[in-house]
């Protein structure tokens, strides 16, 4: 477009890399912020175990000596570095620096001729170390915070080669849409079939715990008792009662028969019926008055009991 030109791309899009056999390196997406010399596992062919090689083989052979005399000294001298500078950064007062020797290059234009470096061919040219003050603050910003570095790589999903969905596994892969019991925003009108498949009851098996066939047997065994005691009580209430009833009854039964023995008594010792003398017969009196009062009010008693509850009796 118009003004465009200039402009840079911000586009994160990486050109398409092919390898050796011509195959496209989608590797190079993992690789996208590292180093080139990180390994990034990301081929099935990393997935293979490595081949075991000969004893003899030369790339497992150790180093000789002067090798390792060599690696111990480039790494003595890196820490020595690491060590001075360290040790010189901390020191309050720092001397100057010691300048390294002067290095004579010899230079040749390309351009020849009198009028050019003052007719000369080649030049020579020192080069040293600009001297550094040791007491000048630092020039730039140490304590900017720097982005992170990319994170580690992803692991590889290695996909399996792309297939046709058959029609059943669309079915399957379908999600119905949200009936709800409660809102109906929209004001669609939902089948009753569809509306309860959605509640999702039919899905649902219904358990019954046998815990409640126990508490229901066990209610009822212990009401049935209940009513057992209840009975049994009741039973035994009317022994008492009856036998209580028998026991009055006997009574009466022997004071009438004291009396009748005592009237036939005094008839006889009276000789029909003369009163012997009339303060006896004034007592004899007042008992049996006594007595018949006594058995009228039973009766009345048993009479009120049998018109209140009838069935009992």
């Amino acid at each position: 477009g118009m003004g465009q030109k200039g402009k840079e791309s911000t586009s994160n899009a990486l050109a398409v890399q092919l390898d050796a056999e011509g195959k496209v390196k989608y590797d190079v997406i993992a690789r996208q912020g590292h180093s080139k010399d990180k390994v990034i596992y990301s081929k099935l062919s990393d997935l293979l175990p490595a081949e075991v090689m000969a004893e003899n083989d030369p790339n497992l052979e150790k180093p000789n000596e002067e090798e390792i005399e060599e690696i111990t000294e480039k790494t003595r001298a890196a820490l020595q570095k690491l060590t001075n500078s360290k040790i010189a950064a901390a020191m309050p007062v720092r001397c100057a620096e010691k300048q390294g020797p002067a290095q004579f290059i010899r230079y040749t234009p390309s351009q020849q001729g009198a009028a050019f470096n003052s007719g000369a061919k080649q030049r020579i040219i020192r080069l040293v170390e600009a001297q550094v003050d040791p007491m000048e603050p630092p020039r730039f910003r140490i304590n900017r915070k720097i982005p992170r570095g990319p994170p580690s790589p992803p692991a590889p999903v290695l996909h399996s080669p792309t297939r046709r969905v058959t029609v059943k596994e669309q079915k399957e892969w379908k999600i119905p849409p949200c009936i709800s019991n409660w809102k109906n925003a929209k004001g669609y009108t939902v089948p009753l079939d569809k509306r309860l498949a959605a509640d999702g009851r039919g899905l649902q098996q219904l358990h019954i715990n046998e815990n409640f066939a126990k508490l229901a047997e066990a209610l009822y065994i212990a009401d049935r008792k209940a009513r057992e005691a209840v009975e049994t009580r009741a039973q035994l209430e009317r022994k008492l009662a009856q036998k209580e009833k028998e026991q009055k009854e006997e009574h009466l039964r022997q004071l009438a028969q004291k009396a009748r023995d005592e009237r036939a008594g005094i008839k006889v010792a009276g000789g029909g019926g003369v009163p012997v003398s009339g303060g006896l017969t004034t007592e004899e009196e007042k008992e049996r008055d006594m007595l018949r009062q006594d058995r009228h009010k039973e009766r009345a008693r048993e009479r009120n009991l049998a018109r209140a509850a009838p069935d009992k009796r």
